[in-house]
């Protein structure tokens, strides 16, 4: 039996579902009349139905009549369900984003394929919604900013966000003076890919008014609790920060414990405890007195370990590591030379060839390598060959303009569902060189997507496997992939695999690296820049290399140019 509620619902929703397939604007309002109808209906709907009353209300025809009659009979709107299974589940998920309505959800769908939130909010983040009519660059930002709205609901936010509102209460702190010294815990510290909370680990004296002081700022929304010595507070972009305030002499002690996992603190707990040593925030025990430590690396040698730097804190092999002097230097941001992976306004990038160029140059990187998306992403503005040919004339121009940076002539390729690649071998010995990557049918099983995945890495021109798992934080999981099949396959055809540092990618997983690694196969830190601010999100991914024990040798692009030049050469052949 279905209930007066539930029929209004189903009966408003068929009315998005048929305006979204297009019907007529008569079809789709004679269920808005009959659920305004139903809505004001003042007496018991069944009985309405079963007297036949129901035909006099203003908004029910006879057709309309039987489907109700229907529905009372057997619980369900026959009609919605079968609307339903006609239109793509994430279609209405769409609609609870402001701004979105069933005519440009339309659009979205027809014109780009995009059928649910995550692909919406990617098609933004590469402006591809910019070109569309009745959108433009103002309405992709006011939906960017409805699906940010959404995430916040969840509990979980990407790591650039949390960093981002994390560093302007930092800057803040560090300029009172009562304030000795002031850094990030926990998962941002640890550089972790998504984040629930930020931590935040200050020294002073004087701690009630630092705490009065940061509960004061205006980017809190609400304070949540406080103490003698934290407080925890929302803030409005929905982030939940803690501050932790403790004296100068206790600074290491809870810097280390805010930092590390669950999993990284029992562990090190196991081996205090061969020493004696009881192991908490609050300083080293051994017996009933404490063993100082100035610095959080003192507490390492206190416990005969090697400095353990903060990515590497979650417990997976890491402790041994430190104890047999096996951890290894892990790559930093200075040790990059150059970028690959670059969109410009030749596909789907919001700034031109000179403008990425230019902003490499100014970051101080010797190379630059401008990839835009091939033929076969139509959606992205994908490049056919006569756009190739006058790509690589701008390039050469440019070439002669910017001396002080070398720029590679490269191209995003698409892996077909057949593992080819969409350009043929003449098209494609025109490049220095070609990332590989997969942009469609990601429903395949694991075996079709991991034996796709690595024909394409057997072509020979293919230099780069983009994105390997294509997943979105937050958004949506990876497709299914043998992953150490696809890392053999990189060792075995010499494929560099990408670490793409978008944050909303940091693909391949932190986890993978060191699998990678352990098998001699080499990444490349690569932006996936859509515009000039997105060149500097190589950050994030060194955080993810870091995490994942690469080293400075273990990374492609921390060659230099003349031994990146000489690399790309003899890919080509």
């Amino acid at each position: 039996m279905i209930t007066k509620e539930a029929l209004i619902e189903q009966l408003e929703a068929s009315a998005v579902l048929l305006e979204l397939q297009g019907e007529n604007p008569f079809k789709c309002r004679a269920y808005t009349n009959a659920a305004k109808a139903i809505a004001e209906l003042d007496v018991d709907l069944h009985e309405a139905v079963r007297n036949r009353t129901l035909l006099e209300r203003d908004g029910i025809g006879k057709a309309m009549f039987e489907k109700i009659s229907n529905a009372v009979e057997t619980g369900r709107l026959g009609s919605y369900d079968e609307l339903r299974a006609a239109v793509p589940s994430g279609l209405l998920e769409m609609l609870k984003i402001k701004g979105l309505g069933p005519k440009k959800i339309k659009i979205l769908h027809e014109r780009l394929g995009i059928k649910d939130v995550v692909e919406l909010e990617y098609a933004c983040i590469e402006n591809r919604l910019v070109d569309l009519p009745s959108f433009g660059k103002k309405t992709q930002d006011k939906i960017l900013e409805g699906i940010s709205y959404r995430k916040k609901q969840m509990g979980f936010h990407h790591c650039h966000t949390a960093r981002r509102e994390g560093e302007a209460l930092l800057s803040k702190l560090r300029e009172r003076k009562e304030v000795v010294r002031a850094a990030f815990g926990g998962s941002v510290r640890r550089r972790n890919e998504i984040v629930q909370d930020i931590d935040l680990i200050v020294s002073s004296d004087h701690p009630a008014d630092l705490i009065s002081f940061f509960c004061g700022q205006p980017e809190v929304e609400r304070e949540v609790a406080r103490s003698e010595s934290k407080a925890r507070v929302i803030l409005k972009s929905g982030i939940a920060v803690d501050l932790y305030v403790a004296t100068e002499e206790r600074f290491p002690y809870l810097l280390h414990h805010y930092t590390g996992s669950k999993d990284y603190h029992a562990a090190l707990e196991e081996r205090a405890k061969r020493f004696g040593i009881r192991i908490s925030e609050y300083g080293l025990f051994l017996d009933d007195h404490i063993l100082p430590c100035q610095e959080e690396r003192e507490i390492f040698s206190t416990l005969e370990l090697d400095y353990i730097e903060p990515e590497l804190r979650e417990n997976r092999g890491e402790i041994e590591a430190a104890a047999q002097h096996r951890l290894p230097p892990l790559v930093t941001e200075n040790d990059l030379r150059g970028i690959f992976h670059v969109h410009s306004t030749y596909s789907d990038g919001s700034g031109s060839l000179s403008e990425m160029i230019e902003a490499a140059e100014r970051a101080g990187l010797e190379y630059i390598g401008i990839s835009d998306h091939s033929q076969s992403a139509f959606y992205a503005n994908g490049l056919k060959e006569d756009r190739i040919q006058k790509q690589h004339e701008e390039i050469e121009q440019l070439r002669q303009r910017f001396k002080g940076i070398h720029i590679f002539k490269g191209i995003e390729a698409d892996i077909l569902p057949d593992g080819s690649i969409d350009y043929d071998d003449r098209i494609l010995s025109a490049f220095d060189f070609v990332i590989a990557s997969v942009h469609s049918r990601f429903n395949m099983s694991e075996r079709e997507m991991s034996d796709r995945v690595v024909r394409a890495m057997s072509h020979p021109k293919v230099t780069f496997l983009g994105h390997p798992t294509g997943r979105i934080l937050l958004s949506r999981q990876g497709y299914p992939l043998v992953v150490p099949e696809v890392i053999e396959a990189a060792r075995r055809y010499g494929v560099v695999l990408e670490l793409n540092s978008s944050p909303y990618r940091l693909d391949l997983d932190w986890r993978y690296c060191k699998l990678a690694k352990e098998a001699g196969v080499r990444l490349s830190i690569n932006p996936d820049a859509h515009g000039v601010e997105g060149i500097s999100d190589t950050f994030f991914g060194v955080g993810i290399a870091r995490k994942g024990w690469l080293s400075k040798e273990d990374v492609i692009n921390t060659l230099p140019l003349d031994q990146i030049k000489p690399f790309l050469m003899n890919k080509r052949k």
